[in-house]
């Protein structure tokens, strides 16, 4: 019996489109809901406890910056320990989303639950990226991929349903993240399931192991050999890429707010938006995958930063369902496109330090993150009014477009004095 129990336990999966499906339901655990439940359940949140928009606010920045520490640890793991740090930052997702439903937790324990969040976030996103992205074949890497990536929107989509459905119910969010927790548990498993092979993961060399201070000259030593030769171009890629971060988090924090705020004879319409955001975001990455093939991911970012930055400007331009519904639309479509192009076309500028330049990138993201909520709540005013977030948001895509098109001329130029 024993043994039986074992040898289901000892499962290894091997399939590649099991894998993919796996990374796609860890993206939903640590991304959809480990971050993005809290929008849906925001509104709630704030009746409930209640909370200022300024506070809910700085709940979400430091989610964000933890995110930005997240992407940093994840830097620095060695390739021979991506699987145990995946497993131990995932726990953690799943530990921090259960957490939430401990009844009258102080302000200060939320920000810690939001930071460690974060963190979990930033690492296991990185991570599970490197371990399932690597086990699949040249051949069918382009299509599984996106089946991993398209986690974030199916977490999204789950997380509005899932809020959605227990709200109909009489229960609130303590309930949800309760529920959204005990759904995520099996993702554990099936992470244990898809474990390299021993020679992997075996206990590392104590030789190899070095100080901090080696790692950190390590560390300058790569980005110097990374940068050799493309420093502008990396620069006016990382600056347009934190302005990207800055410019859709607005919509990706508050958008259901908004849509409480503005549709008040639309039972639950912030969670109806939420979940068009959760579609389109699924949809995403096979529509600009295939017209990347056809014009360059380039030129495709720039679409999208377009896009994404008329999207910003919707709700202020087009009162009522039109504009929060094309809001959700053209967010869901683009955040998830942009990130994919950029960090594909990041690697591609060095691809041996591939993982080092799309770590640059993530913490130029999570920089923006960081920034847009407080710079959206700072402008809000006491009567929580998000035009001008949403149109600063606008400004800094159009910013963040112009460094593109800078990144497209640098890059040409360095493409035919190579020629």
């Amino acid at each position: 019996m024993m043994t039986a129990l074992k040898s289901r336990a000892a499962i290894v999966i091997t399939n590649e489109t099991a894998i993919a499906l796996i990374g796609m339901y860890c993206m939903a655990v640590v991304m959809g809901f480990g971050r993005f439940l809290f929008t849906a359940t925001l509104p709630d949140i704030m009746t409930q406890l209640p909370l200022s928009t300024t506070i809910a606010g700085w709940l979400a920045s430091i989610n964000y910056i933890g995110y930005f520490i997240g992407a940093l640890i994840a830097m620095f793991v060695p390739q021979r320990l991506t699987w145990r740090m995946l497993i131990l930052w995932t726990i953690v997702s799943v530990i921090t989303i259960m957490l939430l439903v401990v009844p009258n937790m102080s302000l200060n324990i939320w920000y810690i639950i939001r930071l460690l969040s974060g963190i979990a976030s930033g690492v296991a996103m990185i991570l599970s990226s490197s371990l399932v992205i690597q086990s699949f074949s040249h051949e069918r890497r382009s299509v599984l991929s996106a089946v991993h990536y398209a986690g974030i929107g199916v977490g999204i989509s789950a997380s509005a349903i899932l809020t959605w459905w227990l709200l109909t119910l009489g229960y609130h969010f303590e309930e949800i993240w309760l529920a959204a927790g005990m759904i995520s548990l099996p993702v554990l498993w099936l992470l244990y399931a898809i474990r390299p092979t021993d020679s992997i993961v075996s206990e590392p060399d104590n030789n190899q192991t070095s100080s901090v201070r080696q790692t950190y000259i390590n560390f300058k030593r790569s980005l110097y050999e990374a940068a050799a030769g493309h420093s502008k171009s990396i620069a006016l890629l990382l600056a347009s890429y934190t302005l990207a971060g800055f410019g859709y988090i607005t919509s990706a924090t508050f958008l259901p707010v908004m849509a409480a705020q503005r549709l008040t004879t639309q039972a639950y319409a912030g969670l109806s938006i939420w979940l068009v955001v959760g579609i389109f975001a699924m949809l995403s990455n096979p529509i600009w995958g295939a017209l990347a093939k056809r014009i360059g991911e380039v030129k495709t970012l720039i679409g999208l930063t377009l896009l994404q930055a008329i999207g910003m400007y919707l709700p202020i331009g087009l009162d009522g369902a039109i504009g929060l519904y094309g809001n959700a639309i053209i967010l869901g479509l683009t955040f998830v496109g942009m990130v994919s192009m950029t960090l594909t076309i990041i690697k591609n500028i060095n691809p041996m330090y591939s993982n080092l330049l799309i770590g640059l990138a993530t913490l130029a993201y999570a920089l923006g993150q960081f920034l847009g909520p407080l710079v959206t709540v700072a402008l809000a005013g006491k009567n929580d009014n998000f035009n001008a977030g949403l149109l600063v948001a606008a400004i800094g895509l159009l910013i963040g477009l112009v460094l593109v098109l800078f990144f497209w001329r640098q890059s040409n130029r360095l493409r035919r004095t190579t020629v």
